[in-house]
């Protein structure tokens, strides 16, 4: 089987957003593949390195998430990014010939600067994350590596890295190639992408009270201002969910905005219940294991011993290349 890698930075609990774009491919990823999941600790520093005492907690959530979501450590490798220090010792070395114009024309790091404003984020970390991606990618000789379309440019970036360490000291890395996979733009309350750093998330651990009190704050067709005036559900965010987890009424729920007999407020109270419901097992499921003692140390610790020799193989090869080797 090919090797697969993909990871999450632990910014906080896991919202509809991640269970639809990415976690739903990680459970796929796990059968087909060799399958190679991190916790991506050092990137969460690129906008929360002043917020550290808050990183033990949601990386032992994150974990819990995956494992109540059905993340099998049995069949995947589960590991914390920062585990393996060899990590930072080859981001340094890939730093040191990657071009800056190549991290400056990044539109990621224009938008994390935009999108977080009032958080002081211009920093060394946020302009060289995609060395440290690559990094991740290919100390771990990850063959492939899912992306939405829209992720392509920041893997060709990856890609481009690996290229020109190859050209200069040999065949080393493995290049990645990307494997193309769904990436849906689930909306927020406000109708951007759901995002944590907007504020805009129903997290998968939200209990029914919190998920209808998120849900009621979600926009709607801004020409449907009252009960029977006519919607158009194809532009409203509350309907873009109700195609997620409302399969046995969607079809009515559409009939019945458009012709104005269902209110915005009962649809959306429609979409709570079903949020809800979908959410049930997993929440139930994710309270039994964070009453296991020491289940996601256990995980970490197995998954770090599983990924070293790799991470130390690769690392060892790089050394030797660049002409770094213990003498």
């Amino acid at each position: 089987m090919k090797r697969v890698l993909t990871g999450y930075r632990p910014t906080g609990p896991l919202h509809v957003g991640h269970w639809f774009g990415n976690i739903q491919n990680m459970l796929s990823l796990q059968e087909s593949h060799d399958a190679f999941f991190f916790i991506a600790d050092w990137h969460a520093l690129t906008t929360d390195f002043d917020r550290t005492e808050e990183l033990p907690g949601r990386t032992h959530g994150l974990v819990l998430d995956w494992l109540a979501a059905g993340i099998d450590p049995e069949r995947a490798t589960v590991y914390r990014q920062s585990d393996m220090p060899e990590v930072a010792e080859m981001t340094l070395l890939l730093g040191m010939m990657t071009p800056l114009g190549w991290l400056e024309r990044v539109p990621t790091f224009k938008e994390r600067l935009r999108d977080l404003a009032d958080r002081d984020i211009a920093n060394l970390g946020l302009l060289g994350y995609p060395v440290l991606m690559a990094v991740d990618i290919c100390i771990v000789q990850a063959e492939v590596v899912p992306v939405g379309e829209d992720q392509l440019p920041h893997l060709e970036l990856s890609r481009e890295i690996v290229r020109r360490f190859n050209r200069l000291y040999g065949d080393v890395l493995v290049e990645p190639q990307a494997l193309l996979s769904e990436s849906p733009n689930i909306p927020g309350s406000d109708g951007r992408k759901m995002s944590k750093s907007l504020g805009n998330e129903i997290g998968v651990r939200f209990s029914p009270e919190e998920i209808t009190a998120k849900v009621r704050t979600f926009i709607t067709d801004p020409e449907k201002i009252r009960r029977g005036d006519p919607g158009r559900p194809e532009v409203c965010p509350v309907y873009a969910l109700h195609e997620r987890f409302s399969g046995d009424i969607l079809e009515q729920t559409a009939t019945d905005c458009r012709s104005g007999a269902l209110g915005c407020v009962d649809c959306k109270a429609n979409l709570a219940e079903r949020i809800s419901g979908y959410f049930e097992g997993f929440r139930e499921r994710r309270a039994e294991l964070e009453a296991t003692p020491g289940l996601v140390e256990g995980v970490l610790e197995t998954g770090a011993a599983k990924a070293h020799p790799v991470v130390a193989e690769t690392m060892d090869s790089v050394r030797e290349a660049m002409h770094l080797e213990q003498v």
